[in-house]
């Protein structure tokens, strides 16, 4: 993939399809590396399929044979000295505390280092695509800090609907202004 946004869309997405009704998306950067962690209390996976999961040709889908996500995001990692690990526990051994953490760590100086992207649109289409689910969001940036958490404006909209038009136009407005006054 061309940019981190994008493999934080295609694993969030596989939360949201292991049923997870809460996934946080944290990124956490210095000068010299990211960290991208993401968690959710979905379903989990079984140690088989946890053993597996970062080959193509394992994949739970039944459209097609291949799962390229957390292969990709394992390469794009590896590729800058990181690495990748993810841990798991199933909902079938672990009913009162299930769900999957899948941890990227990459060094931003090496070459192959995959730009972040446009993360503020990949959160704005999780969330429009996925009202029912909640998100937090946070991105450290040496000293700065972005936290955007779904549950707080549900609040706060009281009955309106997440992921109508003029909301998701603010969220995306109020996260495109707190990264310009990091990045001012």
């Amino acid at each position: 993939m061309k940019e981190l946004s994008l493999n934080i869309l295609d694993i969030t997405e596989n939360s949201v399809k292991a049923g997870a009704t809460l996934t946080e998306i944290n990124i956490t950067e210095t000068d010299d590396d990211l960290v991208l962690t993401i968690t959710d209390n979905g379903c989990g996976m079984t140690p088989e399929i946890l053993e597996t999961v970062t080959n193509p040709f394992t994949t739970t889908r039944t459209t097609r044979k291949v799962g390229m996500g957390i292969p990709l995001l394992k390469m794009a990692a590896e590729l800058t000295g990181g690495e990748v690990v993810i841990a798991s526990k199933h909902i079938g051994e672990f009913p009162n505390e299930h769900g999957t953490v899948v941890k990227a760590t990459f060094s931003k100086k090496h070459i192959d280092f995959t730009p972040l992207g446009d993360v503020v649109s990949t959160i704005t289409t999780l969330i429009q695509g996925h009202p029912e689910t909640d998100f937090l969001y946070i991105h450290r940036i040496n000293n700065d800090e972005i936290v955007f958490d779904t549950r707080e404006i549900k609040e706060t909209l009281e009955g309106v609907p997440i992921n109508t038009y003029e909301v998701i136009k603010w969220i995306e407005e109020y996260l495109r202004e707190q990264y310009l006054q990091i990045f001012s």
